[in-house]
């Protein structure tokens, strides 16, 4: 039997990350249908109901199940409202090593969700399930991923040279267009990679973030 994250729920000091849910469907189609997400994503364009159930009831779990990584979504302990989605993927079991990636609603971004829901991960994938590396990749044009990378005291490695597809600018036209017809503007983009390790935690650029703490709540 492959390897596989527990189905859990990640408690940080202003948010939840748990299992996507039939609740989130409408969050999910109004959060992808963005410029940034269309832009720097392969998220599918239009973001549909179907492709938010598809997500929810099949592809995440099978995800999980299949030891290949895991899916949580991510809402405010206040509110409740679905803030983004952090994703897992690429696992490998015996290097003990995971890539994540992270989407941020438009009305959300500005406020750190984003560095401290990809902390509270961190902190889960090194002190709880006992790995040793995470990375993240990012479009070299993607400036606010770039400092979420940061924020979190990732270490830049290096460059993968024209290694992803950033779609056009006219992210509205691009999304009308029928399946399987190639969206103008597309361009091939260089990826950043970036990675933590448990000992880059305790030198975090910022201490406010290293020094918050994650709760499980299974």
């Amino acid at each position: 039997m492959a390897a596989s994250f527990p189905e859990t729920a990640i408690s940080t000091e202003r948010l939840l990350l748990r299992p996507l849910a039939d609740v989130d469907a409408p969050g999910l189609v109004a959060m992808m249908d963005d410029e940034p997400v269309h832009t720097w994503t392969a998220i599918p364009q239009p973001f549909t109901e179907a492709h938010a159930g598809d997500w929810i009831h099949t592809l995440a779990p099978a995800r999980r199940a299949e030891g290949r990584g895991i899916v949580f979504a991510v809402t405010e302990h206040l509110t409740r409202r679905l803030v983004g989605v952090v994703e897992l993927r690429g696992t490998d079991w015996r290097l003990l090593s995971t890539e994540a990636s992270c989407v941020t609603a438009a009305w959300a971004r500005g406020e750190g969700y984003a560095p401290e829901a990809l902390l509270g991960v961190a902190q889960w994938l090194f002190e709880d399930r006992g790995f040793l590396r995470l990375e993240l990749r990012t479009a070299a044009g993607n400036t606010a991923a770039q400092q979420v990378a940061q924020k979190i005291g990732c270490i830049s490695e290096g460059v993968l040279r024209s290694a992803w597809i950033v779609r056009g600018s006219d992210w509205t036209a691009s999304a009308r267009q029928p399946a399987g017809a190639g969206p103008d503007g597309e361009s091939r983009s260089d990826l950043i990679l970036w990675s933590l390790l448990p000992e880059d935690l305790e030198s975090a650029q910022d201490d406010s973030w290293a020094e918050q703490r994650y709760v499980l709540r299974d």
